[in-house]
């Protein structure tokens, strides 16, 4: 087992915005494809013994302009389900739902905690039991969650995990306890 770096997609109208996307399949903006080809010179030259990728075009498209058009695809890594509250800003959910985050709160329609839970954990069980370091491009919230997954915490967790579209973040093991070795980078 190596480390497992993770790429957010590039940014897109709705993550420039806040709106919450999941099932809908926004292309990148001009500037997130100029980020995400930036992204080809940090991973230039490193082996991955697995590369995955969300199935949402951003993702993919991240990847391809990444240097990594050939990433598998892995439906586990879709971003957290939001059911009724998809294309809904935090605003306006709270409209209806005070106080609710997607950490906290459920989403009618949308994927419980506990389904996120399990989808992530057979990623993280994918690139456990790969032979090198893997890298995945996939969504803000599911990487969060799987952040927290890898240290062995609720994915609910991931609400302490800033990321921003089209950053770095490496997770490893430090002495046989799993790490985060670089965030949001």
């Amino acid at each position: 087992m190596g480390d497992v770096y993770l790429i957010r997609h590039g940014a897109t109208e709705w993550s420039t915005t806040g709106r919450h996307t999941s099932v809908t399949d926004l292309p990148l903006l001009p500037e997130g494809e100029e980020i995400a080809r930036g992204l080809a010179a940090r991973l230039a030259g490193h082996d991955f013994a697995l590369v995955l990728t969300s199935p949402r075009l951003r993702a993919r498209r991240t990847a391809e302009l990444a240097g990594f058009a050939d990433a598998e695809v892995d439906e586990d890594l879709v971003e957290w389900g939001y059911g009724d509250y998809e294309g809904l800003t935090r605003e306006q959910i709270r409209e209806v739902a005070p106080d609710w985050t997607v950490w906290t709160h459920p989403s009618p329609g949308g994927e419980s905690a506990e389904q996120v839970t399990d989808r992530l954990d057979r990623v993280i069980k994918r690139a456990r039991a790969a032979d090198g370091d893997v890298l995945l491009f996939a969504h803000g919230h599911s990487l969060r969650a799987l952040a927290a997954r890898w240290l062995g915490l609720p994915a609910s967790a991931g609400r302490m995990f800033r990321l921003d579209t089209a950053t770095l973040s490496v997770l490893g093991d430090d002495r046989g306890q799993p790490v985060v070795t670089r965030w949001n980078s």
